[in-house]
């Protein structure tokens, strides 16, 4: 991976992220202040706590990507200390879709006249649960590529022994 590409992909994470810390604290100010008062339309203070609870599963993502490019870069990746951060992004993008599912069933109910919202909304939350399990067959890939290096090290010494 070239350092262009690394600090690129660096940038638009540092952006996301500070992007999302800012959105949470002023979620956090309307929920602490109240200076949002509801009408009675939507439940917003929970569809708050969900929207910042999902902004964390997405900095928790953003940190454990942060990791895996760090590691990249030392050309430490096809290691087992790799399968703790793509354990976090599938447990993130996991917990994300479990969020969007609450946000599409607070949704709901306003939805009665046409629950073709709905469907559509539990069709993007399917769809989320769908890069889970892209990053699943990803991390399989991750795991055959460590047990290939392992496999190559055990020959190469057994060579190396032989020389």
């Amino acid at each position: 991976m070239g350092k262009l590409t690394v600090g690129a992909l660096r940038a638009v994470l540092a952006v996301v992220l500070a992007g999302t810390v800012f959105v949470q604290a002023g979620m956090v100010w309307a929920l602490v202040g109240g200076s949002d008062p509801e009408d009675g339309s939507l439940p917003l203070t929970p569809l708050r706590l969900i929207t910042i609870l999902g902004m964390v599963s997405v900095q928790f993502a953003i940190v454990c990507v942060w990791r895996l490019v760090t590691m990249v870069r030392r050309g430490t990746v096809f290691s087992h200390a790799a399968f703790r951060y793509v354990d976090g992004i599938i447990g993130a993008i996991v917990a994300a879709a479990l969020m969007w599912f609450a946000v599409t069933a607070l949704n709901a109910p306003g939805q009665r006249d046409d629950p073709g919202v709905t469907v559509t909304m539990g069709g993007v939350g399917v769809a989320i649960l769908g890069v889970a399990l892209i990053v699943l067959v990803l991390r399989m890939l991750l795991a055959q590529a460590v047990a290939r290096d392992a496999e190559a090290s055990q020959m190469q010494a057994e060579l190396d022994e032989v020389i």
